[in-house]
């Protein structure tokens, strides 16, 4: 299982965010390039970024995102905002080494298939469930679809992953978040990313033995110092153990 590492930027600072409250977010008195590089320096394969700024239109944070990108030394999987293919291609050409993608894949599914199989396994889709419903423009946007039929409208596109999160769940209620996660990531044929499940280092050990979950997004965890990286790589790397079959 992958560690995904995450930053999310607001305004040049590294926050977090509880349901996507931009109005009321979580200040971390951290220098992001540092910190990112910290994660590699932990031996992180792979990290996640978030301008949160983009996903309100707004490019105050490009030039950040951009450092982070070139000077980390691993592999980021950018997301925030990203609407158009000009955008998509524009961030892959810059060094991002996936494009997390939400909004468009709901407004024009084509599009997102396009841009799958231009940049295959580069592209991953994201899907933030609330009350039964995938949501869209960063949270504030009911549509229509469930998240089953809407993950498998994309099951013939060559995608790197899908994040899903339960905004629903109760921010201390895991045991439910989980269920919503694990019954998707059973639907699907694409490796699961889940985000928003671990508050300490047994919900890195409980995720490792869910089917088809291949990582998660650790964020307010490592910055609160509530998880050390180094502690849940080594848990997501350590091989499954072996399990008896019976006639």
């Amino acid at each position: 299982m992958i560690i995904y590492p995450t930053l999310e930027i607001l305004n040049g600072k590294c926050v977090s965010l509880t349901r996507g409250r931009i109005d009321e977010p979580t200040l971390w008195h951290v220098d992001p390039v540092e910190t990112a590089r910290s994660f590699a320096a932990a031996g992180a394969e792979w990290m996640h970024l978030t301008d949160i700024n983009g996903l309100m239109g707004d490019a105050t944070n490009a030039t950040l995102c951009e450092e982070i990108i070139r000077s980390v030394g691993i592999p980021v999987q950018f997301g925030g905002g990203l609407r158009s293919r000009d955008q998509i291609t524009g961030w892959i050409d810059k060094g991002a080494g996936r494009i997390v993608i939400g909004t468009m894949a709901a407004r024009d599914p084509d599009l997102l298939r396009s841009l799958a199989k231009l940049h295959p396994d580069q592209i991953v889709l994201a899907v933030d469930i609330f009350e039964g419903h995938v949501m869209t423009d960063g949270w504030r946007s009911r549509s229509s679809f469930t998240p089953e039929t809407y993950v498998a409208a994309f099951d013939d596109a060559p995608l790197a992953g899908v994040i899903v999160t339960d905004i629903d769940a109760d921010i201390a209620d895991q045991d439910a978040s989980l269920g919503v996660i694990s019954g998707l990531a059973a639907q699907t044929r694409h490796p699961v990313i889940a985000r928003g499940t671990v508050r300490g280092i047994d919900d890195v050990a409980r995720l490792k033995y869910v089917k088809n979950i291949a990582g998660t997004l650790i964020g307010r965890a490592l910055l609160s110092r509530d998880v050390d990286l180094g502690e849940a790589l080594a848990i997501a790397g350590v091989s499954s153990e072996p399990v008896a079959e019976f006639l």
